[in-house]
């Protein structure tokens, strides 16, 4: 998007010098086209110092610092909060069971699961009761270690809950989930209580857009390819 027209677009939400819903989207928009990496939010915010110094010499002066508070958040909001939205955890001794339950127990409407071997019944029971609380839950599993002692891959089919597993020769070895499209927990933790107990294991939660968006869409194609 050229300078000019990212002019044009904020002189559109400055007219009454009030930002209004429709006009957020119109901001969002900018964000989105322009991009939100940090030099191209700052050249936006330098875009709306600059038209509100043109008409802070006019009777409207207060009006105008409104609406520029207003846009200098809209084009702040991608860098507020970073560093609370992604979190690491390792095992052993982060307590990882309860941090991944606590997901599934905040989850409101979807859960995606794609782990190499589940044997943790906590786990397994924190799906189970999202599952039964009406979450839409689907899991992608490893044949191979579908089959090992102690795995919960029947119980969660016994269940109901929608299940794909991978027999291909090779092993699906990921360990993610995405709760609600928009958090992301990947890592190497195998969701077993040898990871939690003995093994030197990690994993990150993440609310980036950036990247849950991949992860979704690999997880829907892994999805398709195993029907």
């Amino acid at each position: 998007m050229k300078p000019e027209q990212i002019d044009e677009l904020l002189k559109r939400t400055l007219d009454d010098h009030k930002v209004s819903r429709g006009e957020k989207k119109i901001l969002d928009g900018i964000v989105r086209e322009h991009g939100s990496a940090a030099n191209q939010l700052a050249f936006l915010r330098h875009r709306a110092f600059d038209m509100a110094r043109e008409q802070l010499m006019s009777p409207d002066a207060k009006g105008v610092l409104d609406w520029l508070e207003d846009v200098v958040k809209a084009f702040s909001k991608t860098e507020q909060g970073a560093d609370d939205e992604s979190h690491v955890f390792f095992s052993p001794g982060d307590d990882c069971p309860n941090v991944i339950s606590n997901l599934f127990e905040r989850a409101e409407q979807t859960v995606d699961i794609c782990v190499f071997t589940i044997t943790d019944n906590r786990i397994t029971q924190a799906i189970r009761d999202a599952y039964v609380r009406g979450i839409n839950v689907r899991v992608i599993t490893d044949n191979d270690k579908a089959l090992d002692p102690g795995s919960d891959v029947d119980r969660m089919a016994g269940l109901g809950i929608p299940l794909r597993v991978d027999k291909s020769p090779h092993h699906m070895h990921h360990k993610y989930a995405i709760f609600d499209k928009t958090i992301t927990l990947t890592g190497s933790y195998n969701w077993t209580r040898s990871a939690d107990h003995h093994n030197e294991e990690n994993f990150l939660t993440t609310e980036d857009p950036s990247i849950t968006r991949p992860f979704i869409g690999h997880f829907e194609k892994l999805w398709d390819s195993l029907a």
